[in-house]
């Protein structure tokens, strides 16, 4: 009888773990690599970006992060959340049987809209969660219509 590493966990575990077989061999090469015996440790925390009375909400979940771990930054239009999720220490004589939440750091930025003022910007962290609001940030522009100049039909030598 063979031995299975899935121990009959089924077709969807299998599929899990190919996946995370392939993040652990290939997954660094998309983020700029990493050392030999390295474990890929980079994570991004899932983002909400909506509209809400002509604010900006980005809503990051931070499971497991300390608020102090969090650093929220605007520069030249860009909002970045960065910040990093510590391992816990592992006791002596404890191991894992499966290990698959993220440590380390982390950064996401987006672009907000051309002339948002940073004294508009707010935040805050509870339940696990980082809500920045960004006031009157998705108010509504309309885009400027710009008219063409050029020859007309009869102007360029043909016949309407």
């Amino acid at each position: 009888m063979a031995i299975s590493p899935f121990r009959g966990r089924g077709f969807y575990d299998m599929h899990s773990e190919m996946n995370r077989m392939l993040e652990e061999m290939f997954g660094g090469f998309s983020r700029g690599g990493r050392q030999q015996g390295e474990q890929p440790m980079q994570w991004a925390p899932a983002l909400d970006v909506l509209h809400e009375d002509g604010d900006v909400i980005v809503r990051a979940e931070l499971p497991g992060v300390r608020q102090e771990d969090v650093d929220i930054t605007f520069h030249n239009g860009l909002l970045t959340i960065s910040g990093e999720r510590k391992a816990e220490e592992e006791k002596q004589g404890a191991g894992y049987y499966v290990r698959e939440r993220r440590y380390g750091t982390f950064r996401r930025s987006m672009s907000l809209p051309q002339g948002t003022d940073e004294s508009s910007i707010s935040a805050r962290f509870r339940d696990g969660v980082l809500e920045v609001r960004v006031a009157g940030a998705a108010s509504v522009q309309e885009p400027r219509r710009i008219q063409i100049e050029g020859a007309g039909p009869e102007e360029n030598g043909s016949e309407a």
